[in-house]
């Protein structure tokens, strides 16, 4: 790719990078949600149980847990890039090993192999993009992510509703379910090649000393004068000494920690992924057809991908804590709505509204800002662990739904099932009115000192940390 050489940068170059890096995210979406049109299959052909249906659903997650370790620590070691490409590797092959699994458990070793670059990416690709972006639309960018996440979502959907329709419930049960998770591999060839493309994080090349090779990338990114404005934030950053998964723990940072943690707990316990891994069989349960609810499933995923461009557009704009309170706020009444809705055993319109109207406020606030928050409120030298142990609790709160979802549904129904959901998302709204804070048109480093304590008349107090953008 030919230089700019405009001294206000390349807009066009910083879509790239981060748009190579959410193909990270379209990955993500499409390997997870693929289990949603292939799980009643599975369930047939093994002949599972509600315990062994969750387990199949959710063996991926186990997969996501070991990766999110891994993922922060060896990109810190290796770089953003090269585990980029090797989560993209790992993507194609387990697509490959999963449609060719003879039993149960082939497809859940496979599944975990997937599972590790699913994990690996949810921490690499919103740091990579982070890390490329000017503050001024780094929510923007982040937000990328998760767009690309709801993308392969839809994308998946709809692969998963044309392969079913290639054959009879029979020809599913024995084949349809192979061909869905080895379409995979297709997207995980694309990321490959697009990995090749980009360069390294100018913020992890400064890390290492290579303070040239950071300048190139931030000069054509924004123009020199921003560059040299970025180089020395990061230098100033990196003064102090380096960063260890203890540090993460001191008291400076307990409560950048205690968010990212939170959020990602509540992301998951808002029961997302009960419905995006299983929307088909709760169709199913409320009488509708197979092939119209593979169609109400994909209707979902239109919903999501359609209200995700609601959080870019005003996530820098109004910022990140109006689209969390208003997301968890809308999410309280449609879950409990979804949960009537199963008590007084109505299907149909009265049933797909409100879950629709639950996506659309998860799409546009809990689904996309807690990664641009988690992606922000951690130091550089720390960012890597942080965002490591923060998606760790998010895979560990996303398996719990997954495994416990079906144990529930045959238990306390599921209608109360939702009512938990409801609660759920009731105190994740309480939880962003009172310790949330905003991070909206701040960079990196800024955010990184408002943690730390302040000398003030001789004794030490925390800096404030501001609730709304930087003036």
């Amino acid at each position: 790719m030919m230089k700019t050489t405009s001294p206000e940068g390349s807009p066009a170059y910083i879509f790239l990078l981060a748009g190579v890096g959410a193909l990270g995210g379209l990955l993500f979406g499409y390997d997870t949600a693929v289990i949603s049109g292939a799980v009643g299959f599975l369930q047939q052909h093994f002949h599972l149980s509600a315990g062994l249906t969750g387990w199949a659903a959710s063996s991926v997650l186990v997969g996501c847990m070991i990766g999110a370790m891994a993922g922060g620590p060896l990109s810190d070691r290796f770089g953003r890039k090269p585990m980029i490409l090797a989560s993209a590797l790992l993507f194609a092959l387990s697509g490959i090993f999963t449609a060719l699994a003879a039993t149960l458990d082939h497809y859940v070793l496979a599944r975990l192999l997937g599972g590790v670059a699913i994990g690996a990416v949810s921490v690499i690709s919103p740091l990579y993009i982070a890390e490329v972006a000017p503050k001024r639309v780094r929510g923007q960018m982040v937000s990328l992510y998760q767009l690309a996440i709801v993308s392969g979502i839809l994308v998946v959907f709809f692969v998963n509703l044309l392969i079913q329709r290639q054959g009879s419930p029979a020809w599913n049960v024995e084949y349809g379910w192979r061909w869905m998770f080895g379409s995979l591999t297709l997207p995980a060839m694309i990321l490959v090649l697009m990995s090749l493309l980009i360069p390294e994080s100018p913020r992890w090349l400064m890390s290492q000393g290579r303070r040239e090779a950071a300048r190139a990338i931030l000069e054509r990114m924004g123009g020199a004068a921003e560059a040299e404005s970025g180089l020395r934030e990061m230098e100033q950053s990196l003064k102090q000494e380096g960063g260890s998964l203890g540090e993460l723990f001191a008291a400076s940072y307990r409560r950048p920690l205690i968010i990212g943690v939170a959020l990602a707990v509540f992301c998951q316990f808002s029961g997302i992924n009960a419905i995006m891994y299983y929307a088909p069989e709760i169709f199913k349960s409320s009488g509708a057809g197979l092939d119209s609810s593979f169609l109400q499933t994909l209707l979902i995923g239109v919903v999501n991908l359609v209200f995700t461009f609601v959080a870019i557009r005003f996530i820098d704009r109004v910022g990140r804590r109006p689209l969390l309170l208003a997301g968890a706020g809308i999410q309280v009444i449609a879950l409990a709505a979804v949960g009537i809705a199963f008590t007084l055993k109505l299907g149909g319109l009265f049933l797909l509204l409100p879950i629709l109207l639950f996506i659309a406020a998860f799409a546009s606030g809990m689904g996309p800002v807690p990664w641009v928050v988690i992606s922000e409120i951690f130091p550089m030298r720390i960012r890597g662990f942080a965002m490591a142990v923060a998606t760790l609790i998010l895979w560990v709160s996303d398996f719990v739904v997954a495994q416990t979802f079906p144990l529930l549904k045959d238990s306390i129904g599921t209608a109360a099932t939702f009512g938990i959901y409801a609660v759920c998302s009731l105190l994740s709204l309480i939880f962003v009115a009172l310790v949330v804070v905003e991070t909206k048109g701040r960079s990196l480093e800024e955010i990184e000192a408002s943690w730390k304590p302040a000398v003030t008349g001789g004794s030490v107090e925390p800096q404030k940390v501001f609730s709304g953008s930087k003036n």
